[in-house]
């Protein structure tokens, strides 16, 4: 089985979003820091309020999956659906934006540590325009693998791990998941070691938010907030440094298709993106097909 290398690196980089919220931004930094279909990924981590309390007010999306996973603190989702959910610490919100949604994402804290991830995730073209679904899921619908070396949360698709297999919640939410994508949670004791097996056909990034680890055969380190696309192979190796680590794994199947993106809209062509504009611009952005 073909251990997978690291192929390229992409650094966080700070920035905000939303009403002022101070994150991280690796994948989506610039254009040519995508992964199909892997658009974004921001890592948003504070102790002081005033880095997140402004949050995420009413915005739209269209086009694309938002995915927010929260280690600490507690955010409220409510959209033009109706739809409102509480995502506490190792809760997980899965949405797809489809033809439009327009929704918020708010503190429910005032002090604390706030601390999470959010990863968009492209639709291909014939699924850019169903309607928009939402679930919430809880802490404790996420299943874990455990090792001698660490644990495995799984948020989305399906791990075998030493003749155990673990499928995420997110499973079976959707009518159809062309990505099929793989989303772990890699918690690692000191110099503690996992190989997971990953599809051969599917693109992988890595990211590293706590601690040092080591990827491949090769050993190539990826220092915290550091993220790596990784090359072919049907197997990603991690190794954490003297002092533990935590990684994200992400692997989606590519969709192969031009993006054209404007902000919260994640379209095809130029004429899709004006479309969607006006679309929003004039109330139809959220109206049933």
């Amino acid at each position: 089985m073909k251990i997978r290398e690291l192929s390229r690196r992409l650094l966080s980089h700070p920035t905000s979003d939303g009403a002022g919220v101070k994150l991280r931004r690796s994948l989506g930094a610039r254009p040519d820091a995508r992964l199909d279909p892997l658009l974004m990924l921001d890592e948003f981590y504070s102790d002081d309020p005033q880095d997140y309390l402004g949050g995420f007010p009413p915005h739209p999306h269209r086009g694309f999956e938002t995915v927010t996973y929260m280690l600490d603190g507690h955010m409220r989702h409510e959209d033009h659906l109706g739809n409102r959910g509480d995502l506490g610490p190792g809760g997980v919100q899965w949405m797809t934006a489809g033809r439009g949604i327009v929704h918020s994402e708010m503190p429910q804290q005032s002090e604390g540590r706030m601390r999470g991830f959010q990863l968009w995730i492209n639709l291909p073209a014939a699924e850019k325009m169903q309607p928009a679904r939402y679930a919430d899921i809880q802490a404790d619908a996420v299943p874990e693998l455990t090792t001698a070396h660490g644990r495995v949360r799984v948020l989305a698709g399906r791990l075998e791990l030493d003749g155990r297999e673990a499928r995420g919640p997110i499973n079976g939410t959707a009518d159809s998941m062309s990505t099929d994508p793989l989303y772990l949670d890699i918690r690692l004791g000191a110099a503690g070691v996992l190989v997971l097996p990953v599809a051969s056909g599917h693109n992988v990034f890595l990211y590293a938010f706590d601690g040092e680890v080591r990827i491949g055969e090769q050993a190539e380190a990826l220092a915290a907030h550091e993220g790596a696309v990784l090359g072919a192979g049907a197997a990603v190796r991690v190794e954490a440094g003297p002092d533990g680590a935590g990684v994200l794994l992400i692997a989606a199947r590519p969709i192969g298709e031009p993006v054209a993106q404007y902000g919260p809209f994640v379209m095809n062509t130029r004429e899709e993106l004006e479309q969607a504009l006006a679309d929003y611009r004039d109330g139809r952005l959220t109206e049933p097909a």
